[in-house]
């Protein structure tokens, strides 16, 4: 139990600001099996996502909210996989060879590329989060399975992409190569758990809500795919911007769902 408190806090240090004990760090050992708990950090950053949005809406106006519940995770996560999809926005959008894409997405400055990326992204977000709010009205235990199993599904999208694809970058000294090197049956199983359970949750209500899955894993197959002709695998940078982009294909794909059922 002490040994995977130490890889959750590891996971939670890794892919959070949250303030974790002294005694946690990015070791390569932990890192590696902190993968299981990535969708785990999908509920807690879900969680204060929509904490700030409820609170928020008992003052303000349901689109305020939902921009300050948007703002609570970017906060909670420093801005970790908005940065991903950013760099992968240039990198892709800037390079032709796949040594030149892994340059331009190594790099820290923000390009074009990201900035118009990050914005399209943002609106989206936001127009998508605030329609499916609006679906659960008067009913706030729905919305916060929402929020939470929003940010867990696409947080084991991402994370499934090591469990099939070849990490990228040669060098060691990615911040993310660990988490690439190997992998066991626990981190597979932790990681759909965890990923999973909230969506399951959801759908006891409305047993159709499981058919997003299937855009869901359609966007995650094109975009692994991607990656995969372009840079043959897959960066950290990849990972993140594959959360995001599901993500906002989750609230895209609720909102098509309900108009059908």
């Amino acid at each position: 139990m002490k040994k995977e408190l130490h890889i959750f806090f590891t996971c939670l240090m890794f892919y959070t600001r949250i303030p974790c004990p002294k005694n946690i760090s990015h070791a390569p050992e932990y890192l590696n099996k902190a993968t299981r708990y990535f969708p785990l950090i999908g509920w807690i950053v879900g969680s204060i996502s929509f904490l700030a949005f409820y609170i928020s809406s008992l003052f303000l106006s349901i689109e305020t909210a939902v921009i300050l519940g948007i703002i609570a995770s970017i906060l909670t996560t420093g801005a970790f996989h908005e940065d991903g999809f950013a760099d992968v926005c240039d990198g892709f959008g800037g390079g032709w060879t796949k040594e030149k894409i892994l340059m331009i997405m190594k790099d820290s400055a923000i390009g074009a590329y990201g900035a118009i990326g990050l914005v399209l992204l943002f609106l989206l977000k936001f127009k998508l989060l605030s329609e499916s709010v609006l679906l659960f009205s008067n009913h706030n235990y729905l919305i916060f399975l929402l929020f939470i199993s929003a940010h867990s599904v696409s947080r084991i999208v991402a994370i499934s992409i090591i469990f099939t694809h070849e990490y990228s970058r040669d060098d060691a000294s990615s911040k993310s190569k660990p988490i690439a090197n190997k992998y066991s049956w626990k981190e597979v199983l932790g990681s759909f758990f965890f990923g999973l359970l909230p969506l399951f949750a959801l759908s006891f209500f409305q047993y159709q809500i499981l058919l997003v899955l299937i855009p869901v894993f359609i966007t995650r197959y094109f975009l692994a795919r991607y990656f995969q002709k372009w840079i043959d695998g897959y960066t950290g940078d990849c990972l993140g911007a594959t959360q995001q982009v599901c993500e906002a294909v989750y609230y895209l794909s609720i909102l098509l769902l309900w108009k059908f059922i």
